[in-house]
């Protein structure tokens, strides 16, 4: 598993990620008409490759399959954070977090913050984040629920291998070897 940034070609695979994701695995905490209007049918509805280029996405690379995503911005908000519906439970998200914090460190971001679905939340928290708030939000003509997390970063300044090892032996356990391309 490679997790590198972001490239263009990525976009297509990214979109049906997403989509495919959030109906098949988000359901399971959300209602389909819910489900329909933050995925639509359109899975174009976002451009994919104009955002994934203007924000730090880091992608999780399974020879050639991305089975995962996620987006920081410069502002320590995590935007958009994915894993392939075939890749749940794997220690993907924990890797994609893991770089996600050492380029927040990197670039001197102290504090991360996250809308974390309801089926995300539990994720987030086992990565040290905290419930802010719970909230409702709408989207398409729905409502939903979730929640404003925000973590501190403790090893603010510590160098990048030491964020990364820091942040993976924090997590439970490791499955395969997490590999960081250079940015």
């Amino acid at each position: 598993m490679n997790i590198r940034l972001f490239d263009n070609q990525d976009g297509e695979q990214i979109a049906r990620l997403f989509h495919e994701t959030v109906r098949e695995i988000n359901i399971r905490d959300y209602s389909f008409s819910q489900v329909e209007a933050w995925a639509p049918d359109n899975i174009h509805f976002r451009n994919w490759e104009k955002v994934g280029s203007e924000r730090l996405t880091f992608v999780a690379d399974d020879q050639g399959v991305i089975a995962g995503f996620g987006e920081l911005e410069v502002s320590g908000h995590i935007n958009c954070f994915y894993c392939h519906k075939n890749y749940q439970r794997m220690g993907i998200g924990r890797k994609i977090y893991c770089a996600i914090e050492a380029k927040a460190d990197e670039l001197g971001i102290n504090r991360l913050y996250a809308e974390a679905s309801i089926t995300a939340k539990p994720f987030f928290l086992h990565m040290g984040f905290s419930i802010i708030r719970e909230q409702l939000v709408e989207c398409r003509g729905e409502t939903f629920v979730n929640y404003a997390m925000e973590k501190f970063l403790k090893n603010f300044g510590a160098s990048a291998r030491e964020r990364i090892i820091s942040c993976t032996h924090s997590s439970v356990r490791s499955s395969g070897i997490l590999k960081i391309v250079p940015l």
